[in-house]
């Protein structure tokens, strides 16, 4: 299998994405507006993750395209929890992507504390060959989901998906505490735009 002939269009995808992304941001910032958007990320998954993952799932190489949904990925990170539904939003009237699959990790988190916007999308990259539509997930969270995430994920590596009991309560105990950081943040939102605005006119 040659993956840099199939990786093409799903890294091709995963910059596409991020400039769209981006533009919005820049939108709102032309209006003086708050943005939802913090910062954008996107990677294409390493060939070992992806058959590590294919062998865990018992995925065949041949059906990996169709299989498996974060291939591409994209981060939207936002400073407030309502942040996160309006991105979500402006993504299912766009025209330019169709969305297959959506899981809402924000207001049902899972047993480990994680919390996310998961959408799964079908996007058409122009290739060579014509139209191919690439199967990409776009995840949105807030700073404070984003750095418990990033740990976490950095956690189950180190100890191979098998946490210690000791060290998971911990991380559930700080998934809490970064969603009342949330919670808190955005009840004084409207200060905290406002101080923003203030700042950026300076």
């Amino acid at each position: 299998m040659n993956w840099d002939v199939l990786l093409a269009p799903y890294s091709q995808a995963v910059e596409e994405l991020k400039v769209k992304l981006k533009g919005i941001r820049a939108q709102f910032e032309h209006e003086s507006r708050h943005s939802p958007i913090e910062f954008i990320t996107g990677r294409v998954k390493p060939v070992p993750s992806i058959l590590e993952k294919a062998e865990s799932r018992q995925i065949r190489l041949d059906r990996v395209e169709q299989e498996l949904q974060d291939i591409a990925g994209v981060r939207v990170v936002c400073q407030f929890v309502d942040d996160i539904y309006t991105i979500v939003n402006m993504i299912k009237s766009r025209e330019d992507l169709k969305i297959v699959e959506e899981k809402d990790y924000v207001s049902r988190k899972k047993e480990s504390g994680y919390r996310s916007y998961h959408m799964i999308i079908k996007y058409p990259v122009e290739t060579i060959h014509g139209v191919k539509m690439v199967i990409a997930e776009i995840q949105i969270r807030t700073l404070a989901m984003n750095f418990w995430a990033t740990n976490e994920h950095s956690l189950n590596y180190k100890y191979k998906g098998s946490i210690p009991s000791n060290i998971k309560s911990r991380l559930q105990r700080a998934s809490e505490a970064a969603f009342k950081l949330d919670e808190e943040m955005s009840i004084i939102k409207n200060e905290v735009q406002e101080a923003q605005r203030i700042f950026h006119r300076k």
